[in-house]
């Protein structure tokens, strides 16, 4: 397993009881990189990791053939370009939005039993960014992490956890 989730069992029924209520509610994040059919898999790709696999599971399943786009849109300087989608893509996506799911199950976890979150590298970097050496260690409240993160999907989080895509950061109980 590339990222190292310090508390994946113990979170992995609340993980999936958060991919299926954002399932039921339609809010699951829909990436823009993923085909037609990409999105319509992808939701069970999320529950089956969330089940049984951990975000390596759900990159290999993202790889299947024609679930991601081959190209993309990409504007610079004001121009539209169209390049191709990067091969880390699938690692990408599956990384962050695994991660997204199990810090919500783990603050569930951390509410229900009176801890905190504790924000570490839970996949090495040979050049990490700063803003995420600087959060290493951040005590963070649970209800705030879970709030933030069920209501900035897809998006960066107020809270800056996880902090941008390939951040290697994640949390445990404190």
């Amino acid at each position: 397993m590339t990222f190292d989730y310090a508390n994946l069992e113990l979170v992995r029924s609340e993980m999936v009881a958060e991919v299926e209520a954002d399932r039921a509610n339609d809010a699951i994040y829909i990436s823009s990189r993923l085909t037609d059919v990409g999105a319509r898999q992808w939701p069970q790709l999320l529950l089956e990791a969330a089940q049984v696999g951990d975000s390596d599971s759900l990159g290999r399943g993202l790889r299947s053939p024609g679930l991601l786009a081959e190209y993309e849109v990409a504007t610079r300087n004001g121009k539209a370009n169209t390049k191709r989608v990067p091969v880390t893509a699938a690692d990408t996506l599956a990384e962050g939005e695994f991660n997204r799911y199990y810090l919500r199950a783990l603050a569930k976890v951390a509410i229900a039993t009176g801890r905190r979150v504790e924000i570490y590298r839970g996949k090495a970097s040979v050049n990490p960014r700063s803003s995420s050496t600087v959060a290493e260690g951040r005590i963070l409240d649970p209800r705030d992490l879970l709030a933030d993160l069920r209501s900035n999907v897809g998006v960066d989080a107020a809270l800056g956890l996880p902090p941008g895509p390939n951040s290697g950061l994640t949390g445990r109980l404190a």
